[in-house]
C-alpha cells in the first residue's frame, strides 16, 4: 500500500550559487558519508559532473521528506537519508540514524528516480508500507 509519493524539480544553477558560497559546508549539509566520496570523485573529474550529483541528491531528499510526510524535520535530517546507486546504476534509498528506526518501525520501502537536464534536476519517491 503507498504510504506517501513526493516529487522535486531543483534549478542546478542554485546549487551551483550555495556551494560557491558556503563551500564544501554545503555539501557536507545534504550528503551523506558515501554520497560525499561520490561527490567529491565526480567534483574531480569535473565540476559541473560534482555539482549536478549534488542538485540530483538534493532534489531526491526533498521529495523523500515529501513522501514521508516529515518535511525536513528530525527524524528526517538530509545526511541520513542516502541515494546511492545499485551496481546496474538504479537508484537506492539508503538509511540511517534516527530517520532509519523510524522508517524500520513503520515497515517502509521506498523507490526513488532522479534526472538531470541542462539546467534543472527532477525526483521521484514512493513510499510504500507491508503495514496494514
Amino acid at each position: 500500500m503507498i504510504y506517501g509519493i513526493g516529487t522535486d524539480i531543483c534549478d542546478i544553477r542554485r546549487i551551483a550559487e550555495a556551494l560557491q558560497r558556503r563551500g564544501d559546508r554545503f555539501a557536507e549539509k545534504v550528503l551523506g558519508p558515501d554520497e560525499l566520496q561520490v561527490f567529491r570523485a565526480r567534483r574531480a573529474r569535473s565540476d559541473t559532473r560534482g555539482i549536478r550529483y549534488l542538485a540530483t541528491r538534493f532534489s531526491a531528499k526533498e521529495a523523500f521528506s515529501k513522501a514521508i510526510g516529515l518535511g525536513l524535520h528530525l527524524p528526517m535530517r538530509m545526511p541520513d537519508c542516502q541515494i546511492l546507486n545499485e551496481a546496474s546504476g538504479k537508484p537506492m534509498l539508503k538509511l540511517s540514524g534516527a530517520l532509519a528506526g523510524w522508517w524500520a518501525e513503520r515497515g517502509l520501502s521506498g523507490q526513488v528516480t532522479l534526472s538531470d537536464e541542462s539546467d534543472y534536476a527532477v525526483s521521484f519517491v514512493v513510499v510504500e508500507t507491508t503495514k496494514a
